[in-house]
């Protein structure tokens, strides 16, 4: 079998059939990776849940690899991702491949392994709704449940970090009253990552 890749978004693979085109996408996806590069939203979390619908149902023992570099976004639209995840039975192993933020970073902890490339970061925050505008006009009923929603979603995210890390709700709420943000080193040491891509777990500090 002879493969060509060309300047687009594909390449041509010779087979006993001829000539078969193939998306770099449908290729990685044929190996099991897949990849968030924008930020989450509805659109881009159903997309995420079919693609991994699709692999379980395919394999449920072999591991998919599930790439991160976003900024964020929905909470809500987030959380539905990172429930499915952890719901799936076969192993997911996150990789940030460029900066994991706010819920982007939650994507990379519901990973059960979760590796950074060397020089790639994660950052962590309390959640915030978008835009004061939102806010024009409502009444201090309206405020207060917005208030208290707003509280219900960092007790989620707090709970998750720690879960994931060790440690506890107070330790990860005085990291998230700002953009917190690690490298590769220092997520491994605060529990938020497994390891550097490259390297082999000895090469990881005990905790």
């Amino acid at each position: 079998m002879t493969q060509v890749f060309t300047q687009q978004a594909h390449f041509i693979r010779e087979t006993a059939k001829g000539l078969e085109y193939i998306s770099n996408e449908d290729m990685l996806f044929s190996s099991r990776e897949i990849f968030l590069t924008s930020q989450v939203d509805g659109d881009s979390s159903t997309e995420l849940i079919k693609k991994l619908m699709v692999l379980e149902k395919l394999d449920q023992e072999k591991e998919i690899t599930f790439y991160i570099n976003s900024p964020g976004g929905d909470v809500v639209s987030g959380l539905a991702v990172y429930d499915y995840i952890q719901m799936m039975k076969a192993p997911v192993r996150t990789v940030c491949i460029g900066t994991a933020a706010s819920m982007g970073a939650i994507l990379f902890l519901a990973g059960n392994k979760r590796e950074m490339l060397p020089h790639t970061r994660l950052m962590i925050h309390d959640p915030a709704y978008g835009s004061g505008d939102m806010m024009a006009g409502k009444k201090p009923d309206e405020l207060q449940q917005y208030v208290d929603k707003l509280r219900q979603t960092q007790d989620i995210i707090v709970q998750i970090i720690a879960e994931k890390t060790g440690k506890s709700a107070e330790e990860i709420c005085e990291k998230t009253k700002v953009d917190s943000y690690f490298n590769a080193a220092e997520a491994i040491e605060y529990g938020l990552a497994t390891g550097v891509c490259g390297k082999t777990n000895t090469e990881l500090p005990e905790f």
